[in-house]
């Protein structure tokens, strides 16, 4: 049994012009691209990364929060 709850929310900063923005995050799915609100660049997930959440975020996405017991 998880003692913690999955955080849900996720603020993605973009690496190009460092807009940040609050998303909620899917709880059952990866989430591979995304669009800078700030500058219109389409961000994707750096080697070894899973979804955006995971190499742009604050919290790493739902499934991988699950499989580390986080």
């Amino acid at each position: 049994m998880q003692d913690n709850p999955l955080i849900l929310q996720s603020i993605i900063t973009c690496p190009d012009c460092g807009h940040r923005e609050m998303e909620i995050m899917p709880t059952d799915a990866c989430r591979f691209f995304y669009h800078c609100k700030g500058c219109g660049a389409q961000l994707k997930p750096k080697p070894g990364d899973c979804c955006v959440f995971c190499s742009y975020g604050t919290a790493p996405c739902p499934p991988v929060q699950a499989s580390r017991g986080c």
